[in-house]
């Protein structure tokens, strides 16, 4: 898929899911979340970028954690994830924040800005995750630092069947390297090729838990990287494509929920 294509499969994609997004994903990412945070050792008045927020998980806690004196701002490819992450930001009255719609290869910036540039599950969705990467680091300080997470390796995801199980219906082409980034020390390769230094990687594995098979095919078709796929999908489409995930993820069913097994790898690294 051509660059140009894929950021637009990117930004529509995520207007489709960001409805569904918070309300799937917060509990089952906040392992992940909280180990990048914790990795990014956020101060009080730092100024803090946080590139692919979605509706701004990260960047409410980041911005809790540098308090009144400090700065987050939150960018997106997806107009919508963006409205849903300022109504969600001003709902709970975080005031020392703002989100503007931004490619993550293309940050519209000036300047050495930030402290600390964080990216949370947003790296393999790009087409040029390198680029990325050094986008980040022009917008640090002089030993500001960045830290990204991305899924683990797919044999480590048992959600993972969902991209298959779509592209047999039709054509998505999503992200066909999704994995790519988790995988060995791949992200922690990436950062060092951008100029980072003094680099740390951790992987942690961890379930995502649904109360039934109604809440699990929502995050995944309707809540993830697939939702304009599934947009597309009649309603017969939809049955079969729900029925054959929810086998892939059978033995996963614990009495009265599923524990579907994740794995998260996250980087840290210094300008």
């Amino acid at each position: 898929m051509k660059p140009e294509l894929q950021r637009r499969v990117q930004r529509y994609g995520w207007d489709k899911a960001s409805g569904y997004y918070e309300k799937s994903w917060a509990d089952q990412l906040k392992p992940a979340q909280d180990l990048l945070l914790n990795m990014a050792d956020l101060k009080e008045g730092e100024r803090v970028i946080d590139v692919a927020c979605g509706t701004g998980l990260v960047s409410i806690e980041a911005a809790k954690k540098v308090g009144g004196n400090g700065f987050v701002l939150g960018t997106d490819i997806s107009d919508k994830m963006i409205e849903e992450a300022k109504l969600i930001s001003a709902n709970q009255n975080v005031t020392n924040i703002d989100f503007q719609r931004m490619d993550a290869e293309e940050l519209n910036l000036n300047g050495t800005v930030f402290n600390v540039a964080l990216s949370a599950l947003g790296i393999m969705y790009y087409p040029d995750p390198l680029k990325a990467c050094e986008e980040m680091k022009r917008v640090l300080t002089q030993g500001g630092r960045a830290a990204a997470a991305v899924w683990g390796d797919r044999k480590n995801c048992g959600w993972a069947e969902i991209f298959p199980i779509v592209d047999s219906r039709v054509e998505t082409d999503v992200c066909p390297l999704f994995f790519q980034m988790g995988t060995g020390e791949n992200l922690k390769i990436t950062f060092k090729m951008a100029g980072f230094r003094n680099l740390r990687l951790e992987k942690i594995s961890t379930e995502l838990y649904y109360k039934n098979a109604e809440e699990a095919c929502l995050a995944v078709f309707a809540g993830g990287p697939v939702a304009m796929a599934y947009s597309r999908f009649d309603e017969k489409t939809k049955e079969e494509a729900h029925l054959e995930y929810i086998d892939s993820i059978k033995d996963y069913w614990k009495e009265d929920h599923y524990e579907i097994p994740g794995e998260f790898v996250v980087v840290c690294g210094y300008k």
